[in-house]
């Protein structure tokens, strides 16, 4: 039974926290406490060495990390300035791990969940393709909930790679966001995406499910514990009513 989930902001990202927080408080029976950046309020002297040996060199190698002295020294920057980081997508479970250690022992235990909401891409192995999947969250202790992934990780229409494509060819960068939602049939969340904060709430809830049920995700897309694997699904499941199916909402609906 967890007594108390922590929720950390991601201060470089449109996400407000404090909002979710609100949002999971009505819906389960433990005390929700927000604070600062995971990376600053936890921070250990060998963090940005293991940011460095997750990194993923390439989407079809199992491999990860590289510790060269400026790849360290980058990492070491971009924990002191966030919003410098970008980019990069680490292997989620060894970010877990590490932060995980860095968690003070009277924390650890099975009462406590803390939800690290962070600005940075990650990603999980698949055994089934051989390639990395970008991931919106990681269950576990700590759970992690990826910003960038919200945006990355859920699979787009292919008129929006299309557009992003032929806009790139022509102008030598990626077009702006009313561009793509102006020119692409279909719905989809793209950086600093407004409706950000209410999409998060259903996978921070994920995170308390899994640990107080052992069921990860819910197969019932509209449900907000689905997993969904495209934009279009994710604003189902996330952004529109009801919250729940009914199973689940005889436990979390108001």
């Amino acid at each position: 039974m967890i007594d108390n989930v922590y929720l950390y902001r991601a201060p470089t990202t449109v996400c407000d926290v404090g909002a979710v927080a609100e949002w999971l408080e009505e819906r389960i029976d433990a005390g929700v406490v927000v604070r600062d950046r995971f990376l600053e309020v936890h921070r250990t002297a060998d963090l940005a060495e293991q940011f460095a040996e997750a990194r993923v060199s390439s989407p079809y190698d199992r491999d990860t990390g590289n510790t060269m002295l400026g790849t360290i020294r980058y990492e070491e920057r971009a924990l002191e300035n966030p919003e410098r980081e970008g980019g990069v997508l680490y292997d989620g479970v060894q970010i877990q791990r590490a932060l995980n250690a860095a968690l003070p022992e009277d924390e650890r235990g099975r009462e406590s969940l803390h939800v690290a909401i962070l600005d940075r891409a990650l990603g999980t192995w698949g055994d089934h393709d051989g390639r990395w999947h970008k991931r919106v969250n990681v269950l576990g202790r700590p759970a992690l909930v990826s910003v960038p992934g919200l945006y990355e990780a859920p699979a787009k229409p292919e008129e929006y790679y299309n557009e992003k494509q032929r806009h790139a060819l022509l102008s030598g960068d990626a077009p702006p966001r009313e561009v793509l939602e102006n020119q692409v049939d279909g719905e989809f969340l793209v950086e600093d995406d407004p409706r950000t904060t209410d999409a998060l709430c259903g996978y921070v809830l994920q995170a308390v499910h899994y640990l107080e049920t052992g069921e990860p995700f819910c197969s019932r897309e509209g449900c907000r514990l689905f997993n969904a694997h495209y934009h279009e699904a994710l604003i189902d499941a996330q952004l529109r009513d009801p919250d729940f199916c009914d199973e689940h909402a005889r436990r979390y609906g108001r």
